[in-house]
């Protein structure tokens, strides 16, 4: 169900901090914490003798002590003390994730520590521009599986529909779209022409009059999504590496982390290539976000509920080849990652 050796946002970096910190992460319980020195800690949530979650003990300088009967664990997950034993028993051990901050955020790897490479987390490009302008962004828990929002973040035609005070605009519903697949993900984008600015970005955009408008659809596997708005007046957009003096760039970044096959924690922030430094703007960036998010979430809870009880076949449109290519290549990743390697031949 899900690809393990890869990063996924665990949280915010700030929501972490010197306290035993409880948190599900594909289907795994796990305790987050940060030593005295400010280094993340991610520990399997379970003592090993009865299995009492270690975040109902306590945090004693950088180790963990179970509420049971003491048992006490370290950064590896290792047990450095056992008051009731007359030794530390060899198989007092939790398991250990590796665990880095990047972004604002917390990332962590769910698959074998060895292969963990903080060199593959995702590049947010421009996050230290000073050019830029930066609004941090949310979270939000869902109520649906994460596949489900990798389907709507594939998928510009929605907005239409479901945004219809923010994101929706003249041609998201009839100009057709391009779909790129790469070894990391699927591409849905498409320019429209000489179209009206949606209510979101009105107050945004820096000229006046029509737009070229692209809607850059993009999720990486297994579950980061990059959409990109770009506007520029009408008849100057066309061409992503010549675009105008006054062409308008927002990047929104989601990060979805399944909690389990019925949930799904959303992260996100967006950057802009205006206002660094405007305040009120990063402020309204932020809010109309979350509305339009929440949007999302209301009715992908209600298409989780409606697929797990359908009584009726559903079916796919043409808007869907997207989302369908992403979980193919998905799930061939899972495959390749779960297949046990072939043994070698003997002689």
């Amino acid at each position: 169900m899900y690809l393990r050796n890869t990063w996924y946002v665990a949280t915010r970096s700030s929501d972490v901090a010197r306290q035993l910190t409880p948190l599900t992460i594909l289907g795994e319980k796990i305790v987050l914490y940060r030593q005295e020195d400010g280094t993340p800690v991610a520990l399997e949530d379970a003592c090993p003798h009865r299995k009492l979650p270690l975040s109902m003990g306590s945090l004693k300088g950088d180790h963990v002590i179970c509420g049971y009967h003491g048992l006490t664990f370290g950064r590896g997950g290792g047990c450095f003390g056992a008051p009731t034993q007359t030794r530390v028993p060899s198989t007092a051990t939790v398991r250990s994730y590796p665990v880095t901050d990047r972004w604002g955020l917390l990332w962590i790897w769910m698959g074998d520590s060895e292969a963990a490479d903080e060199s593959t987390i995702f590049q947010l490009d421009n996050y230290d521009n000073p050019t830029w302008g930066l609004s941090r962004g949310g979270t939000m828990s869902c109520n649906c599986n994460y596949l489900y929002l990798t389907d709507n973040l594939l998928d510009p035609s929605h907005v239409t529909w479901v945004h219809v005070t923010s994101f929706a605009g003249g041609g998201t519903e009839d100009t057709p779209l391009e779909i790129k697949v790469k070894d990391d993900g699927v591409i849905v984008s498409r320019w429209m022409r000489g179209r009206e600015v949606p209510p979101y970005y009105a107050p945004l955009v820096t000229f006046e009059g029509p737009c070229d408008r692209l809607q850059h659809y993009e999720v990486r596997y297994p579950s980061i999504a990059i959409n990109k708005s770009i506007f520029t007046p009408a008849g100057t957009g066309g061409d992503e590496s010549n675009l105008p003096d006054n062409a308008y760039v927002m990047i929104s970044y989601h990060f979805l982390t399944p909690v389990d096959e019925n949930r799904t924690v959303y992260n996100w922030l967006q950057n802009r290539n205006t206002d660094p430094d405007n305040r009120e703007i990063t402020a309204r960036i932020a809010a109309g976000a979350r509305n339009a998010f929440e949007e999302d979430r209301l009715v992908l809870e209600a298409v989780h509920s409606g697929m797990a009880n359908r009584s009726t076949p559903y079916l796919d449109l043409a808007l869907d080849a997207g989302s369908l290519r992403f979980r193919k290549g998905l799930q061939a990743l899972i495959d390749r990652e779960t297949t046990p390697a072939p043994m070698a031949a003997t002689a």
